[in-house]
């Protein structure tokens, strides 16, 4: 049913996308200082991973060939799935959308929960094969950055179970717009992150 006879269409409270400019800045001021510096803390573990594989291009390649680029693919497609999804929310709680903004969010998390999977299956299968963080340096970046961002992940998945909560009352002030777009910034970021770890570890030859 469209959610013009299910939600009975509640008016989005006045704030949340009137009056703001055409450069509004999604979230809060804060959340950026936070994506920023785990952006930045990803780019030099990001620079030192190129600078070892500069070193030794033979040992880096054999390694890469031991993992599953079909699992680091499929990851891939989840998360993208979920960043459309989680933009597809935000838009639902700024049109007062409170069926169909809960159950977006839920589908961004059963994709995160999918990338998980996944990559409990990839870790299985390179601990199953002898591999482990200490096997060498590529592996060593390996574990690093994907256990890094596997965490980064677990939270946002968490925060997307949240927002799922809190996307279905109706809202009570501006700031709690801002405080899902927050979310969903974070969500964000963490797509990005993946989208560079994967050509990064799997594709780079």
């Amino acid at each position: 049913m469209d959610d013009l006879s299910v939600d009975q269409r509640p008016r989005p409270v006045p704030g949340p996308t009137a009056g703001k400019a055409p450069g509004h800045i999604p979230g809060e001021a804060g959340v950026w200082l936070l994506l920023f510096g785990e952006m930045s803390f990803f780019s030099s573990l990001f620079t030192a991973f190129l600078y070892y594989r500069s070193l030794d291009i033979a040992l880096f390649s054999a390694s890469q060939a031991e993992l599953s680029k079909a699992i680091g693919l499929t990851n891939t497609l989840l998360l993208l799935s979920s960043s459309l999804f989680v933009a597809l929310a935000v838009r639902a709680v700024a049109q007062g959308r409170t069926t169909t903004a809960p159950r977006l969010f839920l589908a961004a998390l059963a994709c995160s929960l999918g990338f998980i999977l996944f990559k409990g299956i990839e870790y299985y299968q390179l601990i199953s094969a002898g591999i482990a963080v200490n096997s060498n340096s590529f592996f060593g970046f390996y574990f690093a950055l994907t256990g890094l961002h596997l965490g980064h992940v677990i939270i946002g998945s968490v925060l997307l179970g949240v927002l799922a909560v809190f996307s279905g009352r109706p809202l009570a002030r501006p700031s709690h717009f801002a405080l899902i777009e927050s979310g969903g910034c974070f969500w964000h970021m963490v797509d990005l992150l993946w989208i560079i770890i994967f050509p990064l570890l799997y594709l780079v030859e």
